[in-house]
């Protein structure tokens, strides 16, 4: 019996690529459309709009080995704002969870809420992170299951401060406080103890501008281990992205990037491509 052949993540890439930007000039009409609207609540905004990335690498680490659609929705109001952001890969992956045992994991997703408020350049803002899949130490995850043993929620709370106009250096920490971020059990293995580890984040990054290409080298470490970033405290995200926004149209542009990306801990290296909508 002949097997059905699938597309490859490539080509499905390739082709939301198109059709994406096919589907600017209507893009650009809407956009039009709703200038009036978005003046008239000067004090409220709405915001949505899509990245589409040919793989999904967050803070050093590849989740899900594929292209994937980055989606997002947002509400903003003096200073405050609440908002969605979810990835989902193209393709299938496999997880090595032993020498010899490597599992199918499907398709990634995952799915975050967030709130913030930001003042003076300084950000404070609360994240969920929910991963469906069994990416995360707990497995077959339900999304109303907040109990903290079980959850497969993690929670971040995190600082940000975005620079001065003439010295552009971004800075961020954040802690996973609650959910699915566990410490060592009594062998030594990150994530399947019953506490918290609260594991934590540092980054710094410096934006700047080249002849009409944003710039903005970065790099960030862990102060100790996590089943999220590493067995160990060092630096687990270093690079550099380039960004540049194409004019489509007299009305519209296509912002798109390109990063390179390294976790020195992990021996890992990755380029990145992604547009935004």
């Amino acid at each position: 019996m002949a097997m059905k052949k699938t597309a490859s993540p490539f080509k499905s890439f390739i082709l939301v690529v198109l059709l994406l930007i096919l589907s600017n000039g209507v893009n650009a009409q809407l956009q039009d459309e709703n200038k009036v609207e978005e003046k008239s609540a000067s004090t409220a905004t709405f915001s949505a709009g899509a990245d589409l990335v040919s793989r999904y690498i967050w803070r050093g680490a590849d989740y899900g080995n594929s292209p994937a659609v980055q989606p997002s929705m947002a509400f903003s109001v003096a200073g405050f704002k609440a908002g969605f952001w979810g990835s989902y890969g193209l393709g299938q992956y496999s997880k090595q969870v032993d020498d010899s045992t490597l599992v199918n994991m499907g398709n990634y997703a995952e799915f975050d809420f967030f709130l913030s408020y930001t003042m003076k350049g300084f950000t404070l803002m609360a994240y969920d992170y929910f991963v469906p899949n069994p990416l995360n130490p707990n497995f077959d995850n339900k999304y109303y299951n907040f109990k903290n043993s079980t959850t497969g929620h993690t929670v971040e709370v995190c600082l940000s401060w975005a620079g001065l106009e003439k010295f552009p250096l971004q800075l961020f920490a954040g802690t996973l406080v609650y959910g699915a971020d566990k410490g060592k059990d009594s062998t030594g293995v990150y994530g399947t103890s019953s506490d918290n580890n609260f594991s934590t984040y540092f980054e710094a990054a410096y934006q700047f501008n080249v002849k009409g290409f944003g710039v903005k080298p970065f790099i960030g470490g862990i102060p100790f281990g996590s089943s999220w970033y590493g067995p160990s405290g060092g630096i687990i995200n270093a690079g550099l992205t380039v960004s540049k926004s194409i004019q489509i149209s007299k009305e519209y542009s296509l912002p798109v990037f390109s990063s390179v990306i390294t976790n020195p801990q992990a021996g890992s290296v990755f380029l990145v491509f992604g547009i935004s909508l």
